[in-house]
């Protein structure tokens, strides 16, 4: 398993890194985490919908994301909200969605990102992105496409047509697995009985890499090597291990199915600390940077707290947005059916 930065923070092999970078993946990664724990709270409170915590893959998809261009495109899950962050969207706008008051793609601040939409059916953003890859290499743009996806996504059948497609047509995708160890209360080992998720790849004609998940900069290595190698028309399968620490969504208590020794036991693989520590041995971080770095966090999440909350209503028409690329005929009766809607002779 391709590892940069041990458990302890040890450096395995050169980051090949800038100082500003390496900050910026910290940086990110505990924003990500501060946000997490603010949605948490924020949906125990009624003020946003069903959320998904990403405790414990800050590490894997900060390092994704951090790796694609702005050309790139990228297909979030549900759970990937440090993605968005990433990418450049704007904390105000992920609160939105998870508020039902609108969508990314059609902020003003997400002009130019090639990001859609975090997608809830599993795995059926996979033969999207495969299809957005073809259509870019047919008209000769010179990007790749990323895919994020969890391990029980690996049992449905849009997983299994993606990655055939990808191998007969020579796609410029990558598929991204975040192997967190639980399909909500589903063990991987029920999962499949393969050895490992990576080596599904070999059916489908290309490669597939395993790669520590909770290693920052693993992961975004091995994300920018495999989407060069994408653009050359090779796909690639990346499974990044890491671990869900918390609950599969705020509707879900896995105390019931998992045991706790397990979750302390990847409690000591934090991707933050791991991080951390190689920020202080390798590029003198110290306790005031990091009491400054939590306090700046603390206050963005605050801060787009604030601004999501201020918005000025929901337009229930947008539900009709991006279903038809025009005007359905169904739409008028349609429209006519949800009373929320002022504008609409009934």
């Amino acid at each position: 398993m391709a590892r940069v930065v041990g458990l302890d923070g040890s450096v395995k092999r050169d980051v090949n890194l800038s100082a500003t970078d390496v900050e910026n993946m910290y940086r990110l990664q505990v924003l990500a985490r501060t946000f997490d724990r603010k949605a948490v709270s924020l949906h125990r409170q009624g003020r946003i919908g069903t959320y998904a915590p990403l405790h414990g893959q800050e590490a894997a998809q900060v390092g994704a994301a951090y790796a694609l261009s702005p050309d790139d495109y990228c297909f979030p899950t549900y759970r990937d909200h440090a993605m968005y962050l990433t990418r450049g969207h704007a904390m105000r706008d992920v609160l939105l969605n998870l508020s039902g008051a609108g969508n990314y793609v059609d902020r003003e601040d997400a002009d130019g990102l090639r990001t859609f939409p975090p997608t809830i059916p599993i795995a059926t953003q996979l033969p999207h992105a495969v299809g957005v890859g073809m259509g870019a290499k047919y008209k000769d743009d010179d990007c790749a496409v990323l895919a994020s996806f969890g391990d029980g996504a690996t049992s449905e059948g849009d997983f299994h047509e993606a990655m055939n497609f990808a191998g007969v047509f020579d796609a410029p995708a990558v598929f991204f697995c975040q192997n967190n160890q639980w399909a909500i209360s589903v063990p991987r080992e029920r999962q499949t009985a393969s050895e490992t998720i990576a080596q599904k790849a070999q059916a489908y004609g290309f490669e597939g890499i395993r790669v520590d998940g909770n290693d920052v900069f693993a992961v975004y290595s091995a994300v920018r090597d495999a989407l060069a190698r994408a653009k050359d028309g090779e796909p690639l399968l990346i499974e990044a291990v890491t671990y869900r620490r918390g609950a599969h969504t705020t509707t879900d208590d896995p105390t019931k199915y998992r045991d706790e020794a397990e979750v302390e036991s990847w409690a000591e693989k934090d991707p933050l600390e791991r991080t951390r520590e190689y920020l202080e041995s390798e590029h003198e971080w110290t306790d005031e940077d990091e009491r400054a770095l939590r306090e700046e966090a603390t206050d963005r999440v605050a801060e787009a707290v604030e601004a999501a909350e201020a918005h000025d209503g929901y337009d229930t028409d947008a539900i009709f947005d991006h279903v038809y690329d025009g005007e359905h005929p169904r739409y008028a009766r349609q429209r006519a059916a949800v009373p929320e809607n002022p504008d609409v002779e009934r």
